[in-house]
């Protein structure tokens, strides 16, 4: 088992107050440098598949002590897994005209190195000298409104089709991910989640949850803060730090 120091982390999923089911998923392995979300496609047939599968291989791979060899076996993980979901869709009857699908975003560290590497809306935002920074960037038609057209994000927010994924694991031949590499700091922060807990919380109520010292608070706070609202999709989160 590979030992990458002294860090913490804690996560936690809820259904919210609307979805009879839970698409999402997470990993939360200190031990091994290694943290997952995962957000099953809303409104597609099998998500729950989808974001466990992910989970559950990423889960199983041996890391390399090799950073660089780690990021390539992670994201060939993901390319992998992204050719097993097209195939797991035709083994399954009357799914013919449907998707099976998630978003993924993982955070791997390793020594003083971290690498974020991420498709679709799920996030990786990371605390740092009392600021937060939103790491990941969401493959959405929202996004591209706001790249391409200069839209402000609420113009961008009222377009049809908005939350629309560009990007996700599962959802065409070719999979594009994003990857992002980092040195790590003493006490940095780090907040996994998927867009149903992000959408709930204002980033000011995200960065004082995360100036919380230990993980399990921090979590719990997010938590209360978007329970206490229309929880209207699922939420999931995983908080990781030093």
């Amino acid at each position: 088992m590979l030992m990458t120091g002294v860090w913490r982390s804690a996560g936690r999923t809820d259904p919210g107050k609307v979805r009879a089911r839970n698409e999402d998923a997470f990993l939360d392995t200190p031990e091994r440098g290694l943290w997952v979300v995962a957000d099953g496609m809303g409104g597609h047939q099998g998500g729950d598949i989808a974001s466990r599968l992910i989970v559950d291989s990423l889960a199983e791979l041996i890391l390399s002590d090799d950073f660089d060899e780690r990021v390539t076996q992670l994201r060939q993980c993901l390319h992998w897994l992204n050719r097993k979901l097209g195939q797991e869709l035709t083994m399954l009857p009357d799914r013919a005209d449907s998707i099976i699908g998630s978003t993924v975003v993982l955070l791997s560290v390793h020594g003083k190195r971290a690498v974020c590497i991420w498709a679709g809306d799920s996030r990786c935002y990371l605390w740092r000298g009392k600021r937060l920074y939103q790491l990941s960037r969401d493959h959405s038609l929202q996004q591209q409104y706001m790249d391409e057209q200069q839209m402000s994000a609420e113009q961008a927010r009222r377009q049809p089709g908005a939350h629309a994924l560009t990007r996700a694991v599962g959802v065409g031949p070719e999979l594009k991910l994003e990857v992002l590499e980092l040195e790590v700091s003493p006490g940095d922060a780090f907040l996994l989640c998927s867009d149903g807990l992000y959408h709930s919380i204002s980033g000011e109520a995200l960065g004082n949850a995360l100036s919380l010292t230990l993980p399990r608070v921090a979590l719990d706070r997010l938590f209360d803060k978007a329970l206490r609202g229309k929880a209207s999709d699922n939420l999931t989160a995983v908080v990781v730090r030093q």
